[in-house]
C-alpha cells in the first residue's frame, strides 16, 4: 500500500516527516485499509489546518503540545459551524486522539488535553425494517424452524405481539397470564418503561394465536405467573427469542438486522408508510420523546384507532 507523503496544512518539516511515519504505520503496523487510512489522513490533515489558522502560524511540535482544552472545543465548534455531522466529527475525533496517541508513543509531544475532548455522540441507528412480505414470511417460518408444536404456537405469539401491537421483548416476555388477551378483547394494556402503562389496540390474530398457544402448553399456568414458558417450564427468556429469529433469518436468507426488535421496528414503519400519524405511533410504542419516533419518518396525520384499523397490514386478520 503506497502512503500519501503530502499534507496540505502548513506545519514544520518535523511534523510533516512525522505524519508520514504515522501514515506508515497505520499502513503497515495496523493494516488500516486504504479507505480507513484516507479517512484518518484527511481527519488530522483538516485538524492541523485548523489548528495552524487557530494559533496564527505554522504548527509544530511545540505548538501541538501547547494546545488547550479550550483549543480542542474551538476545533469541534468550527465542525459545528460548518454543518459537519456527529458521525464524521465523531470519527475525526477519534482520528486525532490516535494521531496524539502515536506522537506520546514515539517521544515527539505530549497533550493530555486532547484525551478531555468530548466527541459528539454519534446518531442512534434505526435498523432496517422488514417489508411487509417479510414480515409476513417470518410469522409463516416460525413452524418450519421451532420443531416442537406448542413452542412454535409460543414463539408465533410472541412475534405476533411484536409485530402486531408494536411491543417491545422485555413488555411481551413480562405479561402474565392475567394479561393473556381474551377472546373478543380489543385493546391490551401493556407496561412499559419506568413502569408506564398504555393501551395498545388487539389485533384478532394476537389474541388468537396467545389462545392457542394457552391451550397447547404442558405447563400449568396459574393467573399471576408469567404467561410465556421456556422448554422446561421457567420463564421464557429474551435470548431464547433472539435464537428464534436467527432460525428464521437463516431460514429466509434475511439480513443480520432481522431481529426481534425489527419486528417492532417495522409494525411502527408500516403504519408510517400507510399515512399513520405520527403522534398516535408514538402512544402506541410508549416513547416519552416524539423525537423518538420521529426516528423513524416525519409524517402526521390523525386518529389512534383508524390508524391501527386502516393502516397495519395485518388489521384484516389474515
Amino acid at each position: 500500500m503506497t502512503v500519501e507523503p503530502g499534507t496540505r496544512a502548513p506545519v514544520s518539516w518535523e511534523v510533516r516527516d512525522a505524519l508520514v511515519a504515522w501514515r506508515a504505520w497505520l499502513a503497515h503496523e495496523k493494516r488500516a485499509s486504504a479507505n480507513t487510512l484516507d479517512a484518518y489522513a484527511r481527519d488530522v490533515d483538516a485538524f492541523l489546518s485548523f489548528a495552524a489558522r487557530h494559533t496564527g502560524g505554522a504548527v509544530d511540535f511545540a505548538a501541538l503540545g501547547a494546545l488547550t482544552v479550550a483549543d480542542f472545543r474551538a476545533w469541534l465548534a468550527s465542525r459545528s459551524t460548518a454543518g459537519l455531522t456527529r458521525s464524521s466529527t465523531a470519527r475525526a475525533v477519534s482520528s486525532v486522539r490516535g494521531f496524539f496517541r502515536w506522537l506520546a508513543r514515539m517521544g515527539y509531544v505530549e497533550n493530555a488535553a486532547v484525551h478531555h475532548m468530548k466527541a459528539p455522540r454519534r446518531p442512534r441507528q434505526v435498523p432496517k425494517a422488514l417489508s411487509e412480505v417479510e414480515a409476513g414470511d417470518v410469522l409463516r417460518a416460525v413452524q418450519e424452524v421451532a420443531g416442537t408444536p406448542w413452542i412454535a404456537k409460543r414463539d408465533l405469539a410472541v412475534l405476533l405481539l411484536l409485530y402486531g401491537c408494536g411491543l417491545r421483548i422485555g413488555e411481551a416476555l413480562a405479561l402474565t397470564c392475567a394479561e393473556a388477551p381474551a377472546p373478543g378483547q380489543e385493546a391490551l394494556t401493556v407496561t412499559g418503561k419506568g413502569n408506564k402503562q398504555r393501551q395498545v389496540p388487539l389485533l384478532p390474530i394476537v389474541g388468537e394465536a396467545v389462545q392457542t398457544y394457552l391451550a397447547e402448553c404442558p405447563y400449568v399456568l396459574p393467573q399471576d405467573a408469567v404467561l410465556f414458558r421456556g422448554a422446561r417450564g421457567g420463564p421464557l427468556g429474551a435470548r431464547r427469542v433472539q435464537e428464534r429469529m436467527q432460525q428464521i433469518r437463516g431460514w429466509l436468507g434475511l439480513s443480520a438486522s432481522a431481529t426481534p426488535h425489527v419486528l417492532r421496528h417495522s409494525f411502527a414503519t408500516h403504519l408510517l408508510q400507510q399515512g399513520g400519524d405520527l403522534r398516535a405511533i408514538q402512544d402506541l410504542l410508549g416513547h416519552g420523546s416524539l423525537s423518538t419516533t420521529q426516528q423513524y419518518t416525519a409524517v402526521d396525520s390523525a386518529g389512534l384507532k383508524r390508524v391501527y384499523d386502516r393502516a397495519h397490514p395485518r388489521a384484516g386478520g389474515g
